[in-house]
């Protein structure tokens, strides 16, 4: 039996899909799993079960990475995989469709009696979000070698918990490691923007993940009153953030639509209507998927806090909070993925990812790629996060005949 004889079973999958969202639900709709807490623990039961009802070899790393492996007659193992953890009011997609789609895979090649050449694995990577725990991807990170399971451990969550304490808590800090050898990656995942949508596209191919650095500002002025002090004498940390607030926005009109500026959270000391504000801190998220483009942006953003401190006469200081440099995919896999989805009559382009996602951190140390789906008006980490029933079917089957494709039959 040859791949393209394959198909997912809707039923199945969007019952999977229901039955981990009941783990975590939230009233009107929506999840909240975050990362290690009861309703996180939760969801993995659910994940195992199905896992067992599949009769897949189950391991858990320490970091609590869980792994369901349906055996090949090779070591390199093609894989699939994503996350179950969610923001606070989270969707019943992000992430947890990769995973169970990953499952719906395997459940075919079962039905089918496709014995693969080279293991098929489901992984579902812990605090993918990192809404608990920074930073996000942080399973996948570990996993790849980037971080130190110690090192892991010893984070402490926005809430004051510390990982490796919640993780033995809810007896996930597992003692095996997962598959050593990745004949390829691939990683199903709702859109989260609304690109397909608008263009009423099936299918995104993904050619990698842009590049991101987050940067937190803080501009230290003088308060002052609103009604007597001349606007040349004030020290105003407020139009001093305006400031770097529209030159970035100029930036992003010199550059190009690829760089992304956002100013995603300020806030003014004293915050009084009638007071010259003392104090700002701003955070500022650039995104591009090219490596040189996003320094040229980082060397923007330092020219306008310097700019601002001479105009303004006020201080200005920043720090890193995150930086991660443009990750492509694998050309021949990314090639392997669109020709099929072109097979399948179903519609795509190629974009890149401007979400960060595990298959960022899988792609150093094997060949990787993924597959969007489109996210309905774009809305995702909210309760009404919503991909309609076909076009999941569409991205799952795809899923299914690139993983058959790459796997093999032994």
């Amino acid at each position: 039996m040859t791949a393209p004889t394959l198909q997912v079973n809707p039923t199945r999958l969007l019952q999977r899909i229901a039955s981990l969202g009941a783990c975590g639900a939230l009233s009107g709709g929506g999840v909240s799993r975050l990362a290690l807490t009861d309703a996180d623990a939760q969801g993995r039961a659910e994940l195992l079960r199905q896992m067992r009802e599949l009769d897949m070899e189950i391991r858990i790393d320490p970091v609590g990475n869980i792994f369901g492996i349906h055996a090949g007659v090779e070591d390199a193992v093609v894989m699939m995989g994503s996350h179950i953890d969610t923001v606070s009011t989270g969707g019943l997609y992000d992430g947890t469709l990769g995973v169970i789609a990953g499952l719906e895979v395997v459940a075919c090649l079962k039905d089918a009696g496709i014995r693969p050449r080279h293991p098929v694995v489901v992984a579902a990577f812990t605090n993918e979000e990192g809404a608990r725990y920074a930073p996000d991807m942080l399973g996948s990170l570990v996993y790849s070698g980037v971080m130190d399971v110690q090192d892991a451990y010893r984070i402490t969550g926005c809430d004051g918990s510390v990982l490796g304490e919640e993780l033995r808590r809810i007896g996930y800090c597992g003692m095996q490691s997962g598959p050593q050898a990745i004949h390829a990656y691939v990683e199903l995942h709702i859109e989260q923007g609304p690109v397909l949508e608008d263009r009423g596209l099936n299918i995104g191919i993904v050619t990698g993940v842009q590049g991101i650095s987050w940067t937190e500002i803080t501009v230290e002025g003088r308060s002052a009153h609103a009604g007597t002090t001349p606007m040349r004498l004030r020290h105003d940390a407020g139009l001093a953030a305006a400031y770097i607030t529209m030159g970035l926005s100029d930036m992003v009109a010199r550059m190009g639509p690829e760089q992304l500026a956002t100013v995603g959270a300020l806030s003014l000391a004293p915050n009084l209507v009638n007071v010259v504000a003392s104090r700002a801190v701003m955070t500022v998220d650039l995104r591009n998927p090219d490596n040189t483009a996003l320094c040229a942006a980082e060397s923007t953003l330092a020219k306008l806090m310097g700019e601002a401190a001479t105009r303004y006469g006020v201080n200005v200081s920043h720090r890193t909070l995150a930086r991660f440099e443009p990750v492509p995919f694998t050309s021949t896999l990314v090639d392997t993925i669109e020709a099929t989805a072109r097979k399948m009559d179903l519609s795509c382009m190629r974009l890149y990812s401007g979400a960060g996602h595990d298959a960022q951190m899988i792609a150093p140390i094997a060949p990787t790629a993924m597959i969007f789906v489109p996210s309905v008006a774009g809305i995702s980490h909210n309760i009404r996060e919503y991909t309609h029933p076909d076009d999941i079917m569409n991205g799952a089957n795809l899923l299914l005949r690139v993983v058959t494709d790459q796997a093999g039959i032994a």
